[in-house]
């Protein structure tokens, strides 16, 4: 239990981890009014819910609960930020290419955003229907004594033999007003830097190839969890 409760966690981070901004879309101006924690404890609530419903129909129509899954996630990932962040220097350099380059770029980096949503989502939904739930409990946002903009939210996730996971949520807030995820660490794992130390290092062994690494990838999420839970 132990080592599927982390691997859980392992694909929720890597789910939500290094969000860095991005254009906000129509759907997403709910959040605005909302604060930090509050975004936390409602997204968590919500996706908890589809898992609680799932158990009813999952067998029959498992594309119903990934969907749902996704919709849960909708308002706090921004999968185009997500991708720009992940891809690091690589899509940073497109500054130094022409106009052709550059719109090749971007097509990578939106083709690389829909395998990381399809891949990660249902990681993320496989594991936490096969844990079966936890009791989580939002601590409260810590905002950074640099800007008021920065807030840290702490979140306990109780497993079997009084085992405590915590999680911390580290929040941006943006131009509208919404408080999203920038990245996300448990226990002493960054799962931003490790996602883009990975993306990084799979670049380098293809000498540059973004087609290959984005057609790879869905494979290393799969196995990057086992990596960070092993003993």
């Amino acid at each position: 239990m132990l080592h599927r409760l982390m691997c859980v966690l392992a694909n929720m981070a890597l789910c939500l981890a290094v969000i860095q901004g991005g254009p906000v879309r129509a759907e997403q101006a709910s959040v605005s009014q909302r604060g930090p924690a509050e975004v936390i404890s409602d997204v968590t609530a919500q996706v908890m819910t589809v898992v609680a419903d799932a158990n009813t129909y999952f067998d029959q129509d498992p594309d119903r609960y990934y969907r749902e899954i996704d919709g849960a996630l909708a308002e706090l990932v921004d999968w185009r930020g997500f991708a720009t962040a992940v891809m690091g220097e690589y899509y940073s350099r497109g500054r130094s290419l022409d106009k052709a380059g550059r719109a090749n770029l971007k097509r990578q980096r939106d083709d690389f955003a829909t395998t990381l949503r399809e891949g990660l989502i249902r990681s993320y939904a496989k594991g936490l229907l096969a844990f079966g739930g936890a009791k989580m409990e939002v601590k409260g946002a810590e905002a950074s004594p640099q800007s008021a903009r920065v807030a840290s939210v702490t979140q306990l996730v109780y497993g079997e033999a009084d085992r405590v996971y915590t999680i911390r949520y580290q929040m941006g807030q943006y131009n509208d007003g919404a408080w999203r995820l920038r990245n996300l660490i448990i226990e002493t794992i960054n799962l931003g830097e490790i996602y883009r130390n990975q993306f990084s290092a799979l670049a380098r062994d293809a000498d540059g190839d973004l087609n290959s690494v984005i057609a790879q990838w869905n494979e290393t999420v799969v196995e990057q969890p086992e990596e960070l839970t092993r003993d």
